[in-house]
């Protein structure tokens, strides 16, 4: 349970879709029942325990006994790896068979009983946030539309980093949301940037922002993760401005050190998160399991501030319904006192992102040989997510021209519209295809813009664009055949197949 607060008081961020939606009466009976398992219960119509079909089930994990590095020996040896069973529906176990009735029956919004407290473990064990409650979610996107919806109204304008991961914006452009642009740099949000448009924000435009969405670590497209300092003063204007910071965080656990340096402790803390720094339950946190478990789990949860909560549920209940029991039971178990517990899964973890770091790294000195040495383009090295953002030199092409900063009057409610000044966004359509073409698919920036109105910076975004988000998350044999084929392409694209002049 979630230690009492002194949590502001943040009911005006509700959208009034949220304020208008009522409790689902019958999930509401769910929810009694569960919480007085005493009551002799005429009411819901749950079929009968004793008809299911399922009387239990082994869910075969790894085991973290024999190795201090348990993702590596998992791989290498395969099917003959160590591994512990976890069941569910023991005859002999009655917690266990009762929570697998459980995991078959409608179930309350919020998730089972069971998976929240486990869950609640979890966020202790990496955060400082005593009074922040949890709601199991059906993975990020999921938890992402739902807060989209709990918190923004038609007319709204949201803020989130100039380039995002493209579904997320459009799920709430649906709803009628706006979008504002901050300006990022290889440090993730510029807080300047966000002080600068916040303060200069023009009251005939509407409300002003009050929703900030960022991934502070291994930001999707650019690998970029916040610093603790940024993470502070960007808390700071939250505080000073009102807005909700919306901390969508599925990178977390993979964390990396820099090339070429000495290994850090292995019990090296994880960076502090929004959701630690939050004193005034400003901070809406979403989590996954997906990159470190399993996507096809379809398993999250968002943490806030009690207040939250209901509203969620609400939303919940009226729409995806709680997450499949399944999934809910096997991290439970997992988690549990049989399975890994919280200080396995911490292994675990710490186990993958040397995993991927191992990936990262061999995909940097592919690069450096292959594409960087051509002197048409360089990578920011990540240190966390599974993405470089790999900068094109255009300006070095021979038809790339560029001209005065301009604007047009086409923007909405009369502002003033940048416009693009540089053909870089047509050759980067074309360096796409020529990709193709070649075999190779790559993410070009373009699809990562935010969709805005143009109308909220002093350079237009399209001359910004020359870059590409390419993934180390693959395996070795995939890397090796990938990048050497960018390489060729960049020399043919630049009608040189020797090294550019490096004087400008």
């Amino acid at each position: 349970m979630a230690e009492s607060s002194n949590f502001v008081d943040l009911a005006h961020h509700l959208s009034p879709e949220t304020l208008v939606r009522k409790a689902n009466p019958l999930k509401d009976l769910i929810r009694v029942a569960l919480e007085n398992p005493h009551l002799v219960t005429l009411a819901n119509g749950n079929p009968h325990s004793s008809l299911s079909p399922f009387r239990r089930v082994d869910f075969e994990v790894a085991s973290l006994t024999a190795t201090d590095d348990p993702v590596s020996s998992w791989r290498a040896l395969g099917p003959s790896a160590p591994t512990q069973s976890l069941a569910v529906g023991d005859p002999s176990d009655a917690e266990s068979t009762q929570l697998l009735r459980a995991s078959m029956q409608y179930g309350h919004g919020a998730g089972l009983e069971q998976v929240l407290r486990v869950v609640a473990d979890l966020n202790a064990f990496y955060h400082t946030a005593p009074a922040h409650v949890v709601t199991m979610t059906l993975g990020n996107a999921d938890a992402i539309t739902k807060v989209f919806r709990l918190l923004g109204a038609p007319g709204d304008y949201f803020l989130a980093d100039e380039f995002t991961f493209g579904p997320m914006p459009l799920a709430a452009d649906a709803h009628g949301v706006r979008w504002v642009p901050v300006r990022i740099d290889a440090g993730g949000i510029i807080p300047k940037e966000l002080e600068r448009i916040l303060e200069e924000w023009d009251p005939e435009r509407g409300r002003r922002p009050h929703v900030l969405y960022t991934t502070p670590c291994g930001q999707n497209p650019t690998g970029s993760t916040l610093s603790l300092e940024r993470r502070r003063r960007i808390y700071e204007l939250a505080q000073r401005f009102d807005f909700i910071i919306v901390e969508d965080d599925p990178y977390y656990f993979l964390q990396y050190d820099l090339p070429n340096t000495p290994p850090a402790d292995p019990a090296k803390p994880f960076p502090t998160s929004f959701l630690s720094l939050d004193v005034d339950g400003r901070v809406i946190r979403i989590d996954s399991f997906s990159k470190v478990l399993a996507p096809g789990l379809r398993l999250g949860y968002i943490t806030t501030a009690p207040l939250f909560r209901p509203h969620l549920v609400n939303l919940i209940d009226f729409s995806t319904q709680n997450p499949s029991g399944l999934p809910q039971v096997l991290l439970t178990q997992l988690l549990g006192p049989g399975g890994w517990t919280l200080a396995g899964f911490d292994r675990w973890v710490r186990s993958l992102r040397h995993d991927y770091q191992r990936r990262r790294d061999h995909f940097l000195a592919l690069f450096e040989t292959h594409v960087a040495s051509t002197g048409w383009a360089v990578a920011d090295v990540p240190e966390a997510g599974m993405f470089f953002w790999v900068r094109v030199f255009v300006e070095r092409h021979p038809r790339f021209h560029a001209s005065a900063p301009c604007t047009d009057a086409n923007g909405s409610g009369g502002q003033a519209r940048v416009v693009a000044r540089s053909n870089a966004k047509e050759f980067m359509a074309e360096l796409f295809e020529a990709c193709v073409a070649a075999g190779l698919l790559v993410c070009p920036a373009t699809i990562f813009v935010l969709p805005t109105d143009g109308t909220f910076d002093s350079e237009s975004i399209d001359d910004r664009s020359n870059f590409l988000r390419l993934t180390f998350a693959g395996s070795e044999e995939t890397m090796n055949a990938g990048i050497p084929i960018l390489g060729k392409v960049l020399n043919e694209f630049f009608g040189n197949p020797g090294k550019p002049d490096q004087s400008d």
